[in-house]
């Protein structure tokens, strides 16, 4: 069995800044993230990390091991500026401000560091062209999409997360990537957290916009076969049953669009996979706003 170990985390939320947004591609933008410097107003009272009981854990305590982890990014209001940061409850839940926009969305954690005794997070971020099928994922000019392709150093967010971690199986002999450009730092986590020992092939599916050579550097050791969304829709699906059915030892992530993703899975469990060797998660779908990552990848599939 290719069981991931699940370790749970406690949800915090944490108040950050940008420190860095770096345009790695085209249509994708890294933002790196430092711990927001508390504000001290006139009347002595203090606001930010480690003031107050709304986001004021610090980065330096976030851990995000496994190769998918990802956090809650709470947005400023986009209409306004506004940043309205989540609160615990007594019973360590998560709890938006009432009566005001709140809006979040989930993303990866690409990487975490500390910098001269200073805690970083790289978080990266795809931006949304136009209306065309063929553009990037989840549509046009979503708050995410906007806030990143507009973010500048000193902008600050909220970071909540991660609540739970799954590490990379043991005994993996040969490890499979599918996905997009989505996917595409959940994907490159996977090439570094599985053992030097296991080939990795990755197939990716990308816009016009995305730097071809940029995914290829972000996939390191692995074999990268690299498909153009405009090229039409099972193209994933098509490359991945080209390879045939998985051996004993083989495993399968998979992150992108969820119904490209469905077929991919329904196609290798046709072909023998087990459950366990297969792990593909949807980081979108055409025509919905905000789909939840740990929704299932297909509703009508029992396994």
């Amino acid at each position: 069995m290719l069981d991931r170990p699940v370790t749970r985390l406690d949800l915090v939320p944490r108040r950050v800044r940008v420190h860095r947004v770096q345009e790695t591609s085209g249509a994708l933008r890294r933002i790196t993230f430092r711990d927001a410097a508390p504000t001290v107003h006139d009347d002595g009272r203090a606001a930010g990390p480690g003031a107050d009981g709304s986001a004021g854990a610090s980065l330096a305590t976030l851990r995000a091991p496994g190769p998918d982890d990802h956090v809650k990014v709470f947005l400023p209001d986009p209409a306004t500026g506004v940043l309205h940061a989540p609160t615990l409850t007594a019973d360590g839940a998560l709890q938006r401000p009432t009566g005001v926009v709140s809006v979040s969305r989930e993303l990866t954690v690409r990487a975490t560091r500390v910098v001269d005794g200073v805690a970083e997070v790289d978080v990266d971020w795809v931006l949304h062209g136009g209306a065309d099928p063929g553009a990037p994922p989840t549509g046009e000019g979503g708050p995410a999409s906007a806030w990143a392709a507009r973010a500048q150093v000193g902008d600050e967010v909220v970071l909540a997360g991660p609540t739970t971690s799954r590490a990379v199986p043991d005994g993996v002999a040969r490890l499979l990537l599918v996905g997009d450009e989505a996917g595409l730092p959940a994907l490159a986590r996977w090439v570094d957290a599985v053992g030097a020992d296991a080939p990795v092939t990755a197939i990716v599916e990308i816009g016009d916009d995305v730097d071809e050579a940029f995914v290829e550097d972000e996939l390191g050791r692995a074999t990268v076969e690299i498909l153009y969304r405009t090229d039409g829709p099972g193209q994933l699906a098509e490359a991945v049953r080209s390879l045939g059915p998985l051996g004993d030892g083989e495993y399968v992530f998979g992150a992108g669009e969820a119904t490209d993703l469905a077929q991919v899975r329904r196609d290798l469990r046709r072909g023998g996979a087990r459950p366990d060797q297969l792990a593909l998660h949807g980081y979108w779908r055409r025509g919905v706003v905000n789909l939840d990552p740990d929704a299932p990848l297909d509703p009508t599939d029992p396994d």
